[in-house]
């Protein structure tokens, strides 16, 4: 499906609307399928901003999260640059899964390529969120995966959290290094080398929130450290802890 043919028309220059029938600031033509769920997403993804600011996990207009676009080749994305107080559902960016822009009176996330490259080889992941929370980036920054000495990490993550390659910002080799990274790992978080933090989930939720337990576990790691040695949980008590909380924890 070409981008244009999924956002429901041909879309115009960069950073104007397309013709009638593209997906406009508001999520698309009134009563278009397309059009709708597009506006849902957007709605979804402006909101989501909040939560990384709720749980300190950003600064400034660093950080962004992305989903895609139920049953189109598009995802949405934060604009670039743009101060999170200022977002609405109608300045996140629409892009085609190669990263460039469908839809948007704003230039997309610089991470957009990396974004987009997890989209296209994780065709599970329905959202991508980036941040530099102050601890997991500090253990980035050292290089160092965060061990699974606490059972909330065997619950959410199924073990360490990665560290994986240095890459520069702006094209495809952070997601490159991501999407290498998690194959065979369990986590939905990868900790880039002196860089920081990207999650991924089947919903862009899922991703805010493995987000948020990412910088939690990476603190409380960090202080068991600075107490002593943490001995990393023996691997079948891992399994059994991932089982139980993938299968039983919570409502059913």
């Amino acid at each position: 499906m070409t981008a244009s043919a999924a956002a429901g028309g041909s879309p115009g220059p960069a950073g104007s609307p397309g013709p009638a029938g593209s997906a406009s600031a508001a999520g698309g033509p009134a009563g278009a399928a397309g059009g709708d769920v597009i506006g849902e997403t957007r709605r979804e993804v402006c909101a989501l901003h909040a939560e990384l600011v709720r749980n300190g996990l950003v600064a400034w207009t660093s950080g962004n999260v992305s989903a895609r676009v139920p049953g189109t080749g598009l995802m949405v994305i934060k604009p670039s640059g743009v101060a999170y107080a200022d977002l609405t559902p109608a300045a996140m960016v629409v892009c085609d899964l190669a990263g460039d822009r469908v839809d948007g009176h704003f230039s997309p996330s610089s991470d957009t390529a990396a974004h987009a490259y997890v989209y296209r080889h994780m065709p599970g992941v329905g959202g991508v969120v980036h941040t530099h929370s102050t601890y997991a980036t500090a253990w980035a920054a050292r290089g160092e995966a965060i061990p699974c000495v606490i059972t909330a990490m065997a619950d959410e993550f199924g073990g360490e959290i990665p560290v994986g390659p240095f890459a520069l910002i702006g094209g495809d080799e952070i997601g490159r290094g991501i999407v290498a990274t998690l194959a065979g790992h369990r986590s939905p978080a990868v900790l880039m080398r002196s860089h920081g933090v990207f999650t991924v989930g089947p919903t862009a939720r899922d991703a805010v929130k493995a987000a948020v337990m990412c910088e939690d576990v990476a603190r409380t790691v960090h202080l068991a450290r600075v107490l002593g040695a943490p001995e990393p949980l023996p691997a079948d008590q891992v399994d059994a802890l991932h089982r139980r909380y993938k299968d039983h924890y919570g409502q059913r």
